[in-house]
């Protein structure tokens, strides 16, 4: 049957049928079949569907029932279930529920010129399909929503193709069917189909299989199950996870070395089976349009569930990163599971850490570091180490781990170069925990080395200092809570961490009598032990402030000392008076420390009358608009407290005021 020319760009014509063959049937885009867990009826002529596989014995193995089969009608939800309330279905930026899978496939081809559409079904090819003649080419696919898989994976040295079905749904056969005979007419020697271990993926790749074989077209399928969830011999076998990106990666270094489609069979098949995945989520997934697919309190994990959001094997309270890992780790080689993975100390392996969706990469790093640790500690070598997001499901806040153990052939294969974006730029190298760190340089010696607080000035200096961080300790909470409304929320937490570090500071040696010494080494101090912007902002003051000190200790020099600190805070920080900051209250307690210039002034009665403008300074933030800072991005109409940094800077006036006067 002749194709209408598509109007549309990047888009593959789809091939006639050869004579004798059925010629492919319009495909309908949007949720074609059934997701898991629902069966409609099947197409007709499904009974007794054979495929290839290199299961021994022959025949087909048993297939797991957490994917999809062919329906001959679309739902989107059974008729006979009540509607979802809009509290209970989960929150998706999409266009629609129908057209999610053909829009995240068509955002994938207008960004990347190496893919394209093959028209009229949700395939995507390599661009050049010139480039794979005389080799094999390699399909896989399955259900959308575990991007980057499967065609973040299409491109030279991995995958020629990948055919899509709708979110957790298997592609239509007409569409697979399409896809092996474009690589075939574009001049393959062969095509491997590589599938994940699900009924719909078995049942509509095996039907395609054995129609483009009775076209005459070399086709082999490998069906990849690499779960190592089930303790207990599972009729229905393992089922695929991530694990399938590396037998895409170990295929497509074959294929595009020359290697034969039985060879590659030989080898993918082989290195399969030396494979285990197990995953742990924090969190299900939703399928847009639905509500989540199961249910987690909030001080629950569930270990070893599948990517379509089936349940896993055993649900445990929220563990540490580490003790999650080792749980891991011991589930998929303990000997009394029949799906484990044989690790034995000398193992060599390549280690995935993929992100399940909805993982920080915070999370992952700190899974990683313990993954390998916990590897090492087994005797295992992490030959190399992949961490990110491979095969996701959804937004499923989790993580997956992989191990494949490897040999140098294997290596070699698995370091091969690629053009496939969703790969990563992976080093010739292996993982390991303890690297040698780069020196820091040293700082230069100091010319003059601070004198401790032995006299009046340092036993002075304590008292203010105790003071300061007993009153920053006690308005942790406060400080927090005023946070929140405008920025994380951290603060007074914050604030809490610098007070603590100048306890330890004070009882490990006494303060530097010295003033500019002591603001100096206070800002170094809060430079390393605060963190945030707090530490930075008043790092800056303090080391600004110091430098009038070092000439001169008399009542105008602590203006100047303001002056300068002040005037640092606003070069670098960007705010001003007025932008609702620390600087309202700072540049307020400045205006009035000028009265220390004055000849015979008192500085207490200076400083007093300085803090209490600081504070209605404080105060008065909470009618401003926020001209900087976090806060600046919130409106005006939300900002009901006063800005919390602004709070804390006359908070700290007062204390020195207060231990000044004790």
């Amino acid at each position: 049957m002749q194709q209408r020319p598509s109007s549309s760009p990047g888009r593959v014509p789809v091939p006639e049928a050869k004579r004798g063959g059925a010629a492919p049937r319009p495909v309908r885009r949007g949720p074609i079949p059934k997701r898991h867990g629902f069966h409609p009826a099947p197409f007709p002529g499904l009974g007794g569907v054979g495929s290839s596989t290199t299961r021994a014995g022959g025949g087909p193995p048993p297939v797991p029932t957490s994917c999809s089969a062919p329906a001959a009608v679309t739902l989107c939800r059974s008729p006979w279930l009540p509607p979802l309330s809009a509290a209970q279905v989960s929150k998706k930026l999409v266009n629609s529920v129908a057209s999610c899978a053909d829009d995240a496939l068509a955002g994938l081809v207008a960004c990347n010129p190496g893919i394209r559409l093959l028209q009229g079904h949700r395939v995507a090819l390599r661009a050049d399909l010139e480039g794979i003649r005389g080799r094999v080419a390699l399909l896989s696919g399955g259900g959308s929503g575990h991007e980057p898989a499967h065609a973040g994976y299409i491109g030279k040295g991995m995958l020629t193709g990948v055919v899509a079905g709708a979110v957790f749904a298997s592609p239509a056969v007409g569409s697979i069917l399409a896809a092996i005979r474009a690589v075939t007419r574009a001049g393959a020697a062969g095509t491997l189909l590589i599938v994940k271990n699900y009924t719909g993926d078995r049942l509509n790749f095996g039907l395609a299989l054995e129609r483009a074989r009775a076209e005459g077209a070399a086709v082999q399928m490998v069906v990849v199950g690499d779960d190592s969830a089930f303790a207990a011999p599972k009729k229905a076998g393992r089922r695929g996870l991530c694990g399938t990106v590396l037998v895409h990666k170990v295929a497509g270094a074959l294929a595009e070395a020359g290697a034969s489609l039985n060879e590659i069979v030989k080898t993918v098949s082989a290195a399969a089976k030396a494979m285990g995945t197990l995953g742990l989520s924090l969190s299900p997934c939703s399928v847009p349009g639905s509500k989540p697919t199961f249910q987690l309190a909030h001080d629950e994990m569930e270990l070893g569930l599948g990517i379509h959001g089936e349940a896993g094997v055993r649900r445990m309270k929220v563990v540490s990163a580490d003790e999650a890992v080792e749980t891991m780790l011991t589930h998929m080689t303990d000997p009394s599971n029949a799906s484990r993975l044989p690790l034995s100390p000398g193992s060599s392996v390549v280690l995935v850490v993929n992100n399940l969706g909805g993982l920080s990469y915070l999370e992952l790093g700190i899974v990683a570091g313990a993954a390998v640790r916990s590897l090492e500690s087994r005797g295992v070598h992490v030959a190399r180490a992949l961490v990110g997001s491979f095969m996701t499901a959804l937004e499923m806040a989790g993580v997956s781990l992989t191990l494949m153990l490897v040999d140098e052939e294997l290596l070699r294969l698995i370091d091969a170069k690629t053009t496939a974006m969703a790969w990563p730029n992976l080093a010739a190298a292996p993982a390991m925990s303890r690297r040698e760190e780069v020196p820091a340089p040293k700082e230069e010696a100091e010319t003059v080395q601070p004198a401790t607080g032995t006299g009046p000035g340092g036993q002075r200096a304590q008292l203010v200092l105790e003071r300061v961080c007993s009153t920053l300790l006690a308005l942790e909470d406060e400080l927090d809570e005023l946070d929140r409304a405008a920025g994380d929320g951290d603060c007074g937490h914050t604030h809490a961490r610098a007070a603590r570090a100048i306890q330890e500071w004070v009882r490990a040696r006494p303060p530097p009598a010295a003033p500019a010494q002591l603001l100096s080494a206070l800002a170094d101090l809060l430079l390393q032990e605060m963190g945030g912007s707090s530490g930075v902002l008043y790092g800056l003051f303090l080391t600004a402030a110091a430098q009038p000190l070092h000439r001169r200790g008399d009542l105008p020099a602590w203006a100047d000392a303001t002056d300068a600190g002040i005037e640092a805070v606003r070069r670098y920080g960007g705010a001003a008076p007025g932008d609702r900051t620390m600087l309202d209250s700072l540049c307020a307690a400045g205006e009035v420390l000028q009265g220390l210039r004055a000849p015979g002034a008192n500085p207490l009665q200076v400083l007093a009358a300085a803090v209490q403008s600081a504070e209605a300074a404080a105060e008065a933030t909470r009618h401003m608009e926020a001209g900087a800072g976090r806060a600046s991005y919130i409106s005006s109409a939300q900002l009901l407290q006063p800005d919390p940094g602004a709070v804390a800077a006359a908070a700290v006036l007062r204390a020195v005021l207060e231990g000044l006067q004790s």
